[in-house]
Parts: structure tokens; sequence; C-alpha cells
């Protein structure tokens, strides 16, 4: 492994991912691919900018042409495919998109991973392919797959494609699946950056029915580790769970964010759920504990870092939440906050 395509790397998780590569493997050449759309920011990749294993292409992963010659300029011989249409509340609005890239596009990679040969293809995906999880269970990685989103179901079709695509074909691939990751660099679509930004704005935060939603936020630099630990030591056809074992209520994570801030819970504003919201998500991930890896940071260290980041950056979001963003923003939230619950 040495030439590796991160796929989508413009986005919140992949530009992580490509900064924490680019930094700790200098003999890696890390390509970022990536269609710019509203959620890719060549701003999240400036941290890298000038290094010289870093390289930029833009491409659609659905563009087949453009994928091949990617892979045969740099010599490719890994693909990280993080690109995906990933918020679950626009895939409510607008699903055929999260089809088209999530799983046509995964079918792009797969058909090029396979056709030159290559070492690994590791594909992104995330707790929500599983559903809602009753009490007092865990996800385990061979469990049946139950989303209930647009978004969910685009993830799980693309794990079915990779795991397909290895017992067919023999494609050496390998998944991931993360819990609700969190950090610099996420979109404000998402509610920690979209709350702390409101908050910060002495804003009404929207919170979706009771708020008592359980989420394990994992910072997305240990995600970034997790993944690493896989391209080098995963099992090929395995598929590996990255968790925190700690599970947080919404409504507890807003009172983090707020007491980071020091802003008044007044700003919380209980609104009209979304539509087959999933109560609780949680990951077994013994896994991946048998191969040596651990979380590092904790939930609630997460939050507030992540939290503390978007107030000493309004550099970064300033300028997305004042373009298109505030289009989106006024058909997601501006019945429900006219209309509190």
């Amino acid at each position: 492994m040495k030439n590796i395509l991160v796929t989508g790397g413009a986005g919140f998780i992949g530009a992580n991912f490509a900064i924490y590569m680019v930094q700790k493997y200098p003999a890696y050449n890390i390509i970022v691919y990536d269609k710019l759309t509203y959620a890719g920011n060549m701003d999240n990749l400036l941290e890298i900018s000038d290094e010289p294993n870093y390289h930029f292409e833009k491409g659609d992963i659905c563009d087949s042409p453009r994928v091949n010659k990617v892979i045969e300029q740099y010599k490719i011989d890994t693909i990280v495919n993080f690109a995906a249409e990933t918020h679950v509340d626009r895939s409510i609005l607008d699903p055929e998109a999260f089809v088209k890239t999530g799983v046509y596009g995964t079918y792009v990679l797969l058909e090029a991973a396979k056709q030159y040969g290559l070492e690994r293809y590791h594909q992104i995906s995330t707790d929500e392919v599983y559903g809602d999880i009753p009490e007092g269970q865990s996800s385990v990685e061979d469990d049946p797959l139950r989303p209930r989103s647009p978004y969910a179901a685009s993830k799980a079709s693309a794990d079915l494609m990779v795991q397909a695509y290895h017992v067919t074909y023999g494609l050496p691939t390998t998944i991931s699946r993360c819990s609700n990751n969190i950090g610099p660099y996420q979109y404000l679509e998402k509610v920690i950056p979209l709350f702390t930004t409101n908050a910060l704005e002495d804003k009404p935060l929207p919170v979706y029915g009771d708020g008592r939603q359980q989420r394990e936020y994992q910072h997305v630099l240990d995600h970034c580790r997790a993944i690493d630990l896989v391209l080098h030591k995963g099992a090929i056809g395995e598929i590996y769970n990255m968790g925190t074992g700690i599970e947080v209520e919404n409504m507890r994570m807003i009172e983090i964010l707020l007491d980071t801030l020091g802003k008044p819970r007044s700003l919380i504003r209980h609104v009209t759920d979304r539509p087959g919201h999933d109560r609780r998500y949680s990951l077994n991930f013994d896994k991946i504990r048998a191969l040596g890896w651990e979380p590092e940071i904790s939930p609630e260290e997460a939050i507030a870092s992540t939290v503390r980041w978007y107030a000493d950056n309004e550099w970064w979001w300033r300028k997305i939440k004042e373009g298109e963003f505030q289009s989106y923003y006024e058909v997601q939230y501006g019945a429900r906050l006219g209309s509190e619950k």
C-alpha cells in the first residue's frame, strides 16, 4: 500500500482522514478525489495543501472514465471510499441523490478496483445500517441490516455490493461501520455544528422530538486511527464496527454543548421529530479491539472539543452559514420552529 485514493476526501471524515494519513505516512501518496458538492470544501484540506505527498483531483465517483484516469495517473493501489451523500434529513428530501452516489458510485469504484487489480478496497459505512437497536443490545458485524432512512438504505446497499464483489470476484475488500462522528470540518447541517453555531448567534436549537435519542458520539480522529488499523491489519473480506461503548442522549449532548459555550438552556426548542427517527444505536466493537484499537477520546471530551473548535473557527463556518445553507435550513426547520412542540 503506497498510493491511496481517498474518495470524498474533501468532506468531513474524508478530509480528517486525508490529513491524518498525509502527516503519519510521508512515504504514502494520498490522492483526494472529490466532486466538491455543497459539503466538499477545499478549506478542509488547507492544513496539508503544501505537503508533497498530498494531491487533489476533482471528480465524481459515478464518472467511470474519470475514476479510471486518476487510478492510472497515480498508480493507485488502494481505495478508501468516503464519498456519499451523508445527511438523513437530506435523504428524506431527495433520496435520488443518495442512490446515485451511494449505490451506483460504489459500483463504479468496485469495477475500477477489479479492473486494475487493486490491493485493497475499503468502504466507509455507518451504524445506521443496523437500524434502531433495542435497549440492552449492541450490533455485531453479522447482524441483519435494517435501514430505516434512504440514507441508511443507500449505505446498506453499498455494503452488500462490496461483500458481493469480494465473494464473486475475490476483490480484497474491508468495510468499517462507525458511530456518530464529530470533530473539525463537519458541515453545518449536522447536529453539533448546527447547534454550536446557532448558540453562538443566540438562535434557537431545534431539538427533534423529546431529544432522548441515544448515540455514541465518536471523535473523528479515533475513527481515522481505526481505519488506519483495518487497512494495515484487518482481515480481507471482514467488517469492523468502530464505536465508543458509551451512549449519550441527545439532550445530554446539548447540555455539554451549551455549558461549553456558557449559553442558557432557554435556547432549546423541541420541534416535530424526523420521520422514522432511530431512537438508539449501539455498536459491539470487540472485533477491532482484538486488533489492538480502543477509542482514546471520551464522548464528553469529543463533544466539548468539537464545540470549542467551531467557536474558535468562525472563519470556516461563517461563509457556509451565509450561503446555500440558509435555503436548506429554512426548508428543514422553518415550519418546525414556527410550530414548536
